[in-house]
């Protein structure tokens, strides 16, 4: 979830101006040659969530939205809002799409996988359901993952409805249909822990050997990369070049680096270290495309939720500021990044207590090397909140830019002090965290 609710006690949430490479990470890959991107989620595609996707890559995977039980949970009828919104965004800020996923052992809806198929059955139905949802970005989306995690750990096929139905053939099946339902993406299949050298990823390759072989069309492997810190393959420029070998792209389509919590510094760095050498692993290989990380932000990962215990994966924490690991990937990339300046006001925004339809907001101006005589905060909030009660400062807010000024008695921060204003505003659906500047 982008914003946790807080019924008790005080939490504070700090939110101050971010800093990230001078040049934003897309424009870093693009003059490698590479692409750099993210998965999105395509309601929260507003506010400082959307500001940072649009400006730092320039290629989106949705996460769930256009898998099969997103799009056709009831046979035959179709939900495409999130998966047409995503699109959409990707177009108005000049950022391509990897579509995500066509066939997957998860995810499906309750009417396909409750059902009692025959092998032609279960084939038409496939087939139709990727000449439609194919068919409908046709010429929009510059790839798809046809079919996701394929193989057991020890190389053998998963045994799915797919497989278990169709026969091994369904994958090459499968990436014939997309191919004539446009022919103009790259096809690829997708899988975790083939990252390095094993016994999954040697399946992989004698498939796509293959594949290739019998002229089925397949355009590149994704290589999923959902990593621990401190363990990177060895092998993973190895494996990236061998599959290259083939005449095929490899993607890393799903990097995050997971650690058990809470974070420390010494795992930040561990973390950033290890960005870095996913980064120059691909960065070294032509035929690597780029590297998608499975969320851009610790608030929309799904590392928590599935490994208790576990999180801070991705490039940025749940407050929008970049981490080490950001960094890490900016300087793989070729880019430079400018720190904090040490002598600065700063300013804090948290979340002290939320309920239902409302929250008390509180705001912290602190000095380290400069003083102020007086002050004023500006934020933009991302999902329609309102200030309505404020104390300790003067707010107005237009639309959803918000503007506070001292008060009379506290305009002074002196070196080394801080003041501090709060208020109370209301919310809906959402309660995501500003970045507040200081002018």
């Amino acid at each position: 979830m982008l914003a946790s609710v807080v019924t008790a006690g005080s939490l504070l949430l700090a939110a101050p101006a971010s800093h990230a490479a001078d040049t934003p990470l897309r424009g870093l890959a693009e003059a490698k040659g590479k692409v750099m991107g993210t998965a999105v989620t395509g309601s929260k595609l507003t506010g400082t969530y959307g500001e940072i996707a649009g400006r730092e890559f320039n290629w989106l995977t949705p996460g769930n939205a256009m898998k099969w039980a997103s799009v056709e949970p009831s046979r035959g009828s179709h939900n495409w809002g999130e998966a047409d919104r995503i699109v959409n965004f990707a177009e108005s800020h000049g950022q391509q799409v990897r579509g995500h996923t066509l066939l997957w052992h998860q995810q499906n809806p309750d009417w396909l996988t409750s059902g009692s198929w025959t092998r032609d059955q279960l084939s038409a139905i496939v087939q139709d359901h990727i000449a439609t949802e194919v068919g409908r970005y046709k010429g929009r989306l510059a790839a798809w993952d046809v079919v996701n995690e394929p193989f057991n750990e020890d190389g053998t096929h998963r045994p799915t409805l797919f497989h278990d139905t169709l026969g091994q053939d369904y994958i090459a099946q499968a990436l014939t249909w997309a191919r004539a339902a446009d022919p103009s993406a790259k096809l690829y299949i997708n899988d975790y822990n083939v990252e390095g050298v094993n016994a999954k990823s040697t399946a992989l390759y004698n498939l796509v050997k293959s594949l290739k072989e019998r002229g089925v069309p397949i355009d590149g492997v994704g290589l999923q990369a959902h990593l621990i810190v401190g363990q990177v393959p060895s092998t993973l420029q190895q494996n990236i070049q061998r599959f290259a070998d083939l005449g095929i792209d490899v993607a890393i389509t799903e990097l995050d680096i997971r650690m058990q919590l809470p974070s420390t510094q010494a795992k930040l760095t561990q973390q950033a270290a290890d960005y870095q050498a996913v980064m120059n692993a691909c960065v070294a290989v032509a035929r690597c495309t780029g590297v998608t990380v499975w969320g851009f932000t610790d608030s929309d990962s799904w590392i928590p939720d599935t490994f208790p215990g576990q999180g801070a994966a991705t490039p940025y924490d749940e407050n929008y500021q970049p981490k080490p690991a950001y960094h890490a990937i900016a300087e793989a990339l070729g880019g430079t990044t400018t720190p904090p300046p040490t002598d600065a006001c700063t300013a804090t925004y948290g979340v002290t207590s939320q309920w239902s339809g409302g929250y008390t907001g509180q705001v912290r101006i602190a000095c380290s090397g400069a003083s102020l005589s007086s002050w004023k905060a500006n934020w933009t909030f991302g999902a329609g909140q309102r200030i309505t009660q404020a104390w300790n400062a003067n707010c107005t807010q237009s639309g959803a830019a918000v503007s506070c000024t001292n008060a009379p008695y506290n305009g002074s921060v002196p070196d080394g002090g801080s003041v501090t204003f709060g208020f109370n505003a209301s919310w809906n659906g959402s309660n995501p965290v500003p970045v507040v500047t200081l002018g």
